[in-house]
């Protein structure tokens, strides 16, 4: 009987709070798994660090030094680089093994992967009409060999800040926006295609430039862990948007590896804030 007492806006309110509930461990987290060290532990960061500041979109001098000293203390076995750009200031000699897929006449830049661990492969996953990309790695990691891709979705081109988001432009932002999704998926079947003919154990990392609601996040992760939803907490915000937390970066991992622990870093480097996931590949 009260149901019907109930104002139908509030009510609705209620039935799509009641829906989205069960969304929320996408983008937040009440506890997560404690940072432990395991045996044969894997920790991997993954960070668009938007051309090291290259065009100076944040204030702040040596943004690249800055980054560099970030993953020094943090000392990733790997890390996935989006917006990679080469500078003289960005090098890490604890990263002896580096596959760097960059291009561009004006500003070279594009996808990097560094690791402690010596490569037994590597290439690229080519997008088309697009400077975007995806590439992959095969590491030795002690007796075990995995693969590790790193992926960098179609971008909306919608600001962190979305000065540029009003009445006039809707329409034409819509537009932007269906034909980046339709990229987007295009790009995550190709991306799915490859990581079916893998022989190893894999995991995906990189910027989706899309939330974990979206179709081409839940296309890549298909039956995948996500680092973050085992072992994060609170908000798991990974971009720089005014108006409220948005998570478009992520670490997923076959289920063959154990999430030790996840973290996202407030830490402004870039427009994107860098995450880390320990993993450990579970014995057979």
């Amino acid at each position: 009987y009260w149901l019907l007492k109930v104002k139908r806006p509030v009510f609705l309110s209620v039935i799509v709070l009641l829906i989205g509930f069960r969304y929320i461990g996408s983008l937040y987290k009440f506890s997560g798994s404690k940072d432990s060290e395991q045996a044969n532990q894997i920790s991997l960061m993954s960070f668009n660090v938007r051309l090291f500041n290259v065009y100076d979109w944040i204030d702040s001098e040596g943004i690249s030094k800055k980054a560099m000293k970030f993953i020094s203390s943090e000392n990733p076995d790997i890390i996935c680089f989006q917006e990679f750009h080469p500078d003289p200031d960005v090098f890490n000699e604890a990263y002896p093994y580096k596959f760097e897929d960059v291009s561009g006449e004006r500003m070279k830049h594009g996808q990097a992967i560094w690791s402690k661990y010596d490569f037994l492969n590597k290439g690229s996953i080519t997008f088309e009409n697009t400077a975007n990309s995806a590439i992959y790695a095969d590491l030795i990691t002690g007796s075990d060999t995995i693969r590790v891709y790193n992926v960098h979705l179609q971008s909306s081109g919608i600001s962190s800040q979305a000065d540029n988001i009003d009445q006039n432009s809707s329409k034409r932002l819509l537009k932007r926006v269906t034909e980046t999704f339709k990229m987007q998926q295009d790009q995550a079947e190709k991306v799915v295609a490859h990581m079916k003919s893998s022989p190893y154990k894999i995991i995906v990392c990189g910027d989706f430039n899309n939330t974990a609601y979206s179709y081409v996040y839940n296309l890549i992760k298909g039956d995948l862990n996500d680092a973050f939803e085992v072992g994060g907490h609170g908000f798991g915000r990974t971009f720089a948007f005014r108006y409220f937390p948005v998570r478009i970066d992520f670490i997923l991992s076959d289920q063959d590896f154990s999430v030790n622990g996840f973290k996202t870093y407030d830490i402004r480097l870039s427009d994107h804030f860098p995450i880390k996931a320990e993993l450990t590949l579970d014995s057979d």
